[in-house]
C-alpha cells in the first residue's frame, strides 16, 4: 500500500470498529449474560497472539468453550463437535458472533479488520523464512484466506494465501474482503478444520 492508502485503511479500521461496537453493544451484552449462565468463567476470552513485527498482544474474543478448554483433549486444534465447546459457543462460532470483541483490539491498533488472521507464538515458531513475510502487516479479524475456506484450508495453503494478500494490498481488496466476509458468515462455512485443514503440530 502506498502511505496515503495505508492512513485511508486505519481511518476505515477505526471508522468501522467504533460504530460496529457502538451498535453491537447489545449483542456483546446478551451474549456475555448468556456464556455466565451456561457455564462457569469470564464470558471474554483472552489469549496471547503474535501481532505485526512479532509484537505479542492479547486476543479478545467471547468465550465459546468450556474454561481451560486448552489444557484439555485436542489442546489448542478445535473440530467440529468438539465437546468442549458450549451450546452457546456453537451459535457464536456459526454466526461469528465470537469474533465482536476484536473490534477493540482494532481500536488499539493491534488488529486490522483485513489481514492474517492471528496466531500463536508456537506456529510462528514453525514458520520459514518465507512464512515470516505473514508478519509484515497487522493481523486481521478476517482475510484473505479466511474468504478463501478459512480453518478448513491446509494451514501452508492459509498462509500463502495471506502472503498474496499482502503482496496484492489495497482498500479495494480490503473493501472486497469485507463484502465476501459477509458472505461467509451467512453460509458459515470453513468453521473448522476437518480432516485435512488447519494447523496440526
Amino acid at each position: 500500500m502506498s502511505p496515503g492508502e495505508y492512513r485511508g485503511k486505519r481511518v476505515l479500521d477505526v471508522a468501522v470498529a467504533g460504530v460496529a461496537l457502538a451498535a453491537g453493544a447489545p449483542v456483546l451484552g446478551l451474549a456475555a449474560l448468556a456464556i455466565r449462565l451456561e457455564s462457569p468463567g469470564h464470558p471474554i476470552y483472552r489469549q496471547r497472539r503474535v501481532g505485526r513485527d512479532g509484537r505479542p498482544f492479547e486476543v479478545y474474543k467471547l468465550r465459546t468453550m468450556v474454561a481451560g478448554a486448552e489444557t484439555m483433549g485436542a489442546g489448542l486444534a478445535v473440530d467440529e463437535g468438539d465437546d468442549r465447546i458450549t451450546r452457546v459457543g456453537t451459535l457464536l462460532r456459526r454466526t461469528s458472533l465470537d469474533e465482536l470483541p476484536n473490534l477493540v483490539n482494532v481500536l488499539r491498533g493491534e488488529m486490522s479488520l483485513v489481514g492474517p488472521r492471528p496466531t500463536v507464538q508456537i506456529q510462528v515458531d514453525q514458520y520459514t523464512e518465507r512464512q515470516r513475510g505473514r508478519l509484515a502487516v497487522r493481523p486481521g479479524i478476517t482475510g484473505w484466506a479466511q474468504v478463501h475456506g478459512r480453518a478448513s484450508l491446509p494451514w501452508h495453503e492459509r498462509i500463502e494465501l495471506d502472503l498474496e494478500y499482502i503482496e496484492r494490498a489495497s482498500l479495494r481488496l480490503d473493501l472486497r474482503v469485507l463484502v465476501l466476509t459477509l458472505r461467509i458468515i451467512l453460509g458459515g462455512h470453513g468453521l473448522y478444520r476437518g480432516e485435512t485443514g488447519g494447523w496440526r503440530a
